[in-house]
């Protein structure tokens, strides 16, 4: 069974992001950059298929040679080759149609991706590769099976009110959520393996128009201070709260 996991590098949520001064990108250098999380349950669904299956995972990602290191860090898990796709898509439009293109030609069973990326949050790749691919999908899967001899696999996400399971047939694309698996973490023999390991590295084809222009990034606007209802009793403090909350809030 031919397994493609797509990766992406992101910067580690537990870092500072500052934006450039001409407020186009944010600046990069000085950052933390990590696989994405989300990433991490798509390899490791991967690698437990391919323990149960047979077969090989190969992990795919576009970016500069810097992304590299999360095709590296999935290696170190356990994945067994590397592709890079070496260009700077304008939005999810052009990522999902290189990816797509990539994948194409590596002809997998099962292309697998986490639900979304931690930096822009908009879970839209796994969903264009699907559609450009002309390929079966389950997005926010948190339980996976597979039987590679009837070319068919379930799965389960979770909807509000319940699970709804669902059957595809394969090859199909499947976005993980938290809860498909508790990704491993790398051995050091397996980090020392994925640091020799060669990486395929191709052009992107971005021959698809961007569907959105970035004009501008902007910071969130500051929070404004909390009210602290202090020195009142409980009878005045809950009035005064449900003023706060009709007037100022306009929560209720």
């Amino acid at each position: 069974m031919q397994i493609l996991v797509l990766v992406k590098q992101v910067p580690d949520t537990a870092t500072r992001i500052k934006i450039d001064a001409d407020g186009k990108d944010i600046q990069r250098d000085g950052l933390t950059w990590v696989l994405n999380p989300y990433d991490e349950y798509a390899v490791e669904e991967a690698l437990l298929l391919k323990e149960l299956h047979g077969g090989t995972v190969t992990v795919l990602t576009l970016g500069p040679a810097k992304a590299d290191e999360a095709l590296r860090s999935a290696l170190a898990m356990g994945a067994d080759e590397a592709v890079r796709v070496d260009g700077q898509p304008a939005d999810a439009l052009q990522a999902g149609w290189a990816l797509a293109q990539a994948a194409k030609a590596l002809a997998p069973d099962l292309i697998l991706c986490g639900k979304q990326a931690v930096d822009d949050d908009q879970a839209e790749v796994g969903v264009l590769v699907a559609e450009f691919l002309n390929l079966p999908q389950v997005t926010v899967a948190v339980s996976l099976s597979v039987d590679p001899a009837a070319h068919s696999g379930q799965a389960k996400r979770e909807v509000e009110g319940g699970v709804q399971q669902i059957a595809f047939s394969l090859p199909a694309v499947v976005t993980a959520q938290k809860g498909l698996n508790e990704p491993r973490y790398p051995s050091l023999p397996g980090i020392m393996k994925a640091k020799r390991k060669e990486i395929t590295v191709q052009a992107a084809d971005l021959g698809i128009a961007a569907g959105v222009e970035l004009v501008r990034l902007t910071p969130p606007a500051p929070r404004k201070a909390g009210t602290l209802l202090k020195d009142l009793p409980g009878a005045d403090a809950g009035r005064e709260l449900i003023r706060l909350l009709h007037e100022d809030a306009k929560a209720i």
